[in-house]
């Protein structure tokens, strides 16, 4: 029941007034904004004319910077301006500020209120959502971590305006994989009739943030139902993995994840029959959204070893979710390590 009752404040908004009309700041003793260097300059002055009183903390930009040492400055900027266990820490960003700034806050002094304020499409359709705070270390994504429900997820698409194509692209991959494990033959429609103006965002949001919640709700710590949000992440941390650290050519995480679905969709038809024609439907939705880079051997190799390092493994073998059917998730499932490969090499 509490859980049902701190997810009851994920709201969402017709414009930044009412939603900075929402944020609760009279019961905390002091308020910090964290913002990455896009958000400090796009997004931070819409808020900024509508609440003041705060300190801002500011961070470098992208997934590189999801570490150890982006948390340090979080700290550190806290207890230069004496923050206690009654401050807030509004994370205004994307999945990487939230990821962060939720991990930081939840063990600051043990734990202080922070509010999520989702910037980007992945953000107000996924990463916001459901309490999962997380940092990369070394090669390995959302390697350290914690469960810890934000009080607040504060939603106003108003934010979509200031990001490029490429980054509103990325979020489409999340709704992609929640409309496969639901079987929402209307939201795959949509996508695949529609350009990007012409998409009906707020609906596509609420619509992704209702069913996330009503797994969370169920499995709030992954132990069962929740491991279905994972398929397409198994390879897509793996893939982002490797770009993020040994090539010039960054992959967002969506773009990413794309890749993911592909691959484990092909998993999917080997294990489990999955029907090509509807394989190859999704498949065509991903390539009006997505345009992929290729993998060398070496790359592919060094995805193997990720993969067979992921956090979700058990008894060293690769821990899956994958399909029998579109609406059908199969989690815990395990291919064989030929069947990985050969997938891979099919790339």
């Amino acid at each position: 029941m509490l859980l049902m009752k701190k997810q009851s404040l994920i709201r969402h908004f017709n414009n930044i007034e009412q939603l900075a009309a929402a944020i609760q700041l009279k019961k905390h003793s002091s308020v910090f904004v964290l913002a990455d260097e896009n958000t400090h300059r796009f997004c931070l002055p819409m808020l900024t004319n509508e609440i003041n009183d705060f300190h801002v903390i500011k961070i470098k930009s992208g997934d590189a910077n999801k570490n150890i040492t982006t948390c340090q400055i979080i700290w550190q900027t806290l207890n230069d301006n004496h923050a206690d266990r009654n401050s807030l820490l509004i994370n205004l960003g994307g999945g990487m500020v939230c990821d962060a700034g939720g991990f930081a806050a939840s063990v600051y002094k043990r734990g202080i209120d922070f509010i999520h304020i989702p910037t980007t499409l992945m953000a107000m359709c996924d990463a916001a959502i459901g309490g999962k705070n997380a940092i990369n270390f070394e090669d390995f994504k959302n390697n350290i971590g914690c469960f810890q429900m934000p009080k607040q997820v504060l939603i106003c698409t108003e934010f979509l305006k200031t990001l490029p194509e490429r980054e509103l692209k990325s979020g489409i991959a999340e709704i992609i994989k929640h409309a496969m494990l639901t079987n929402d033959k209307a939201i795959l429609k949509q996508l695949r009739n529609n350009q990007l103006s012409d998409l009906d965002f707020k609906s596509l949001i609420k619509k992704s943030v209702q069913f996330k919640l009503s797994i969370i709700e169920k499995d709030f710590k992954d132990n069962s139902i929740r491991k279905q949000l994972n398929t397409g992440h198994t390879i897509g941390h793996a893939i982002e993995s490797v770009f993020l650290n040994h090539s010039k050519n960054k992959l967002l995480h969506g773009e990413a994840v794309a890749i993911g679905l592909q691959l484990e969709l092909l998993l999917s038809v080997i294990q489990y029959n999955f029907p090509i024609s509807k394989a190859n439907s999704i498949f065509e939705i991903l390539d009006k959204w997505f345009h992929y880079q290729p993998l060398t051997d070496n790359q592919k190799t060094e995805i193997f070893k990720l993969l067979a390092a992921d956090k979700k493994n058990n008894n060293n073998k690769i821990n899956f979710t994958l399909f029998a059917d579109l609406g059908k998730p199969k989690i815990d499932s395990y291919p064989k390590i030929e069947e990985i490969k050969n997938v891979l090499a099919a790339w």
